[in-house]
């Protein structure tokens, strides 16, 4: 009977480490074709806690669904026709700006760095700078139309980015209205022995990503638009551009502030030439960190633990090197669900006898007497 007990836990071992390997190669071979399916899982992971929300209040599911689901791409929509093209204008006017910020530092700031530091600004060798940046811009053009140039080049390129296109929102849609009744299915298609393991490490992979994605980003966004209100009303030029870096860099602590500090001194200076405008910069930075803290991160993120940015900035990082632009989408969940699987390792670990070695009275003995004439000799001397 033992024996038998033990070839069925061996083959269930087995199971899973073919499911698991079979799973990892299906991935790899199919990432060029499940962008769209996993762009739009995320979508629909998104807008599913809204679409609950709406059910709760006596909604059905196909009308909250349908309600999420526009507001998503109207969003979307918004933002490549009208924040896209706002960038690659602001870009644009800094590229064009910059040859005469590099003669600043050479003309206004290089005597002083010269004098003081040591520092001789003609390394920088500011001329093949301003030819390099000028005709590079001149080759590639806006961004917009850069891309348009680099799809048109293959008509098959062209069909692959209308066809995924095109399935992202109908997808979405499919997803968010029957998320519920997939997350149901999946656990009911679960070993009994294992789902309360399972369903656990779910629900902490959800409320750890959830915390990052929903959360976190929803902070990322607020600061960004704090920052640009705030520095467009201090007369900066880039303040759409800089605010944007700022809020998307916040995910990290601290580092948004610094960045957006940076960015938007050194931009000030330029621009108007009067230290003291530095103070406002300060003054926008510093309200916007005391929002975040007050009202932002405790109203949008709470008590969860999210992912830790070293973690986000490796996944990422990680995720586009193995896969590309899939392993970049997949990068977070991934790491959310391996984060909470280690901690269960690391807790489990803590727990087994293995950590906690029981040490026999004679040695606890020996090793108390050594301790207490290490403790004498040291009082004696």
């Amino acid at each position: 009977m033992e024996g038998i007990s033990r070839m069925i836990l061996d083959s269930g071992r087995w199971f899973w480490l073919v499911t698991g390997s079979i799973a990892v190669a299906l991935l790899y071979i199919l990432a060029p074709i499940l962008t769209p399916f996993l762009a739009a899982a995320f979508l629909a992971y998104l807008g599913d806690p809204l679409v609950d929300q709406l059910e709760s209040w006596k909604l059905s599911r196909t009308l909250s669904v349908t309600t999420v689901f526009l507001t998503i791409f109207l969003l979307l929509l918004l933002f490549f026709l009208f924040l896209v093209p706002v960038l690659e204008t602001q870009v644009k006017l800094f590229l064009n700006k910059f040859p005469d910020y590099l003669d600043w530092v050479v003309n206004v700031l290089g005597p002083y760095l010269q004098q003081n530091f040591g520092v001789d600004t003609s390394v920088l060798e500011v001329d093949k700078i301003k030819t390099v940046i000028a005709s590079h811009w001149k080759e590639t053009g806006g961004f917009i139309r850069n891309t348009i140039q680099t799809i048109s080049k293959s008509g098959f390129v062209v069909l692959g980015w209308v066809a995924n296109l095109a399935l992202i929102p109908i997808i979405t849609f499919y997803l968010l209205r029957d998320w519920d009744r997939m997350v149901a299915y999946i656990d009911d298609l679960l070993p009994r022995s294992i789902e309360p393991l399972v369903a656990k490490l779910a629900r902490e992979s959800d409320e750890v990503l959830g915390a990052f994605l929903r959360g976190q980003m929803s902070v990322m966004l607020a600061l960004a638009v704090i920052y640009s209100i705030g520095l467009s009303l201090v007369g900066l030029e880039f303040a759409l551009l800089i605010g944007l870096i700022a809020g998307v860099v916040s995910f990290v602590p601290y580092l948004g502030l610094i960045v957006g500090v940076a960015i938007a001194g050194i931009a000030i200076l330029f621009q108007t030439q009067d230290v003291f405008n530095l103070f406002w910069v300060l003054a926008v930075f510093g309200v916007a960190q005391m929002i975040e803290g007050t009202i932002l991160t405790p109203l949008l993120v709470g008590e969860r633990i999210g992912l830790h940015p070293v973690t986000v900035i490796f996944s990422v990082l990680a995720g586009g090197q193995l896969f590309g632009f899939f392993g970049v989408l997949l990068a977070l969940p991934v790491a959310a669900v391996l984060a909470v699987i280690l901690r269960h390792i690391h807790d489990t670990y803590k727990q087994s006898e293995i950590y906690g070695i029981e040490i026999d009275e004679p040695h606890l003995s020996t090793v108390g007497n050594a301790n207490s004439k290490v403790s004498e000799a040291k009082e004696q001397a």
